[in-house]
């Protein structure tokens, strides 16, 4: 792998950490970013240990623990009474494996430290236009009009992929009636690291402290038929935020009160790419699967991707068997993961008979065997992609 050239799309999660990981292992490695620097529109994520084992494994594990806050617990709430439904106390019940909440910036500050570190070299304001397969190496044409060839390309530029419109074509997202605001917020002194959800009928809210304790993060979703554009950009009028929230506990209502800005995302249902790879390229992270974000796992499989992709171009004969390992390894469980995602949101928007019915059974199981829910995910957490 040393004497071909690889060019990453993308220095997000996904491309900065398969850059890093592959660097690591003597490739020479390109990132084409088109931002004029390394910046994230996006507020807080969760890395849970599924996900940080692959940070650990790319050598950055103090790092990680420097910038994230360890989550303590999560907690799911009645939005409307306030009452609590469910409590998975993660120290106790995984001390060894840790869930971290990170600012989505400082966690790509991170990751790009580590690769510049590792030799890679990113390049900034580099907008693809075009990208050919099929006519020998793979080419890129950029918004100045450069053309670049690469031996191999890996596509890790997200929601709205030219690289996996180049080996699916084009497929239209399905609406899901669902849109979220997001916003941060300075943080109130006694801000405990847990991560809460407040549900409700056709709508939730998650909150937890990045940088701390020093901020507050909000995601409020809401079932709704207007459409909204898929854009972490977007900003909303805050007073539409309140009123569909606003026979949520004071405690909620309190941080949407002091939201003056709220980002607005329209929640857009992707079909997991039928083709990850083929001519020379290759697709992770969400250009390969974007998933719903009610499972906390869109960053947590871009790293899980980057470690296995990287590992199978380098363990593989030819790069050609190594993208198709790399596929056959990660397909099955990014499927699942989507999945469960989609299910969460029914399960956060239940209302009237079937929500109380399954608060009081969620409130059984908790009291009866505390640990009972958070086993039920050890196919997800417990998960290394590095073993």
């Amino acid at each position: 792998m040393g004497t071909r050239s690889i060019t990453v799309i993308g220095a997000g999660i996904a491309g900065l950490a398969v850059a890093r990981a592959l660097a690591m292992r003597g490739s020479r490695v390109t990132v084409l970013e088109q931002a004029p620097e390394i910046r994230e529109v996006g507020a807080g994520l969760q890395i849970t240990p599924n996900g940080h084992r692959v940070i650990e494994a790319l050598g950055l594990g103090l790092a990680a623990e420097r910038e994230g806050q360890r989550a303590e617990a999560v907690e799911l709430i009645d939005g409307e009474t306030g009452g609590r439904v469910l409590a998975m106390d993660l120290l106790r019940q995984r001390p060894d494996a840790p869930f971290r909440f990170f600012h989505r910036a400082d966690l790509i500050a991170l990751l790009a430290e580590g690769a510049r570190a590792a030799g890679v070299e990113i390049r900034l304001l580099q907008r693809i236009e075009e990208v050919t397969l099929g006519e020998g190496r793979p080419r890129l044409r950029t918004a100045q009009g450069a053309e670049i060839e690469t031996d191999i390309l890996i596509g890790a530029d997200g929601l709205h992929s030219r690289v996996r419109e180049a080996l699916n074509g084009k497929v239209a997202p399905f609406f899901t009636h669902q849109v979220a605001w997001r916003a941060t917020l300075p943080a109130e002194p006694d801000i405990r690291p847990v991560a809460q959800v407040f549900m409700g009928a056709g709508r939730h809210v998650v909150t937890y402290p990045l940088r701390g304790g020093k901020l507050r993060n909000l995601v409020a979703v809401e079932e709704r038929h207007r459409w909204a554009e898929e854009s972490w950009s977007l900003t909303d009028d805050p007073l539409a935020l309140r009123i569909a929230f606003e026979d949520f506990v004071p405690e909620v209502r309190g941080w949407l009160d002091r939201i003056e800005r709220p980002n607005l995302w329209g929640l857009f249902r992707h079909p997991v790419a039928g083709r990850w790879h083929g001519q020379g390229a290759v697709i992770l992270g969400d250009a390969a699967h974007p998933t719903l974000p009610f499972l906390a796992q869109g960053a947590n499989m871009a790293l899980e991707d980057a470690w296995v992709l990287a590992h199978c171009l380098s363990a593989a004969a030819t790069p050609e068997a190594g993208v198709a390992g790399y596929q056959a390894l990660r397909e099955a469980r990014v499927r699942r993961i989507v999945a469960a995602a989609n299910a969460n949101a029914k399960n956060y928007h239940l209302s009237g008979i079937r929500r109380d019915i399954a608060h009081a059974g969620l409130r059984l199981v908790n009291r009866v065997s505390p640990s009972a829910m958070l086993n039920r995910f050890d196919w997800l957490y417990g998960h290394d992609a590095t073993a």
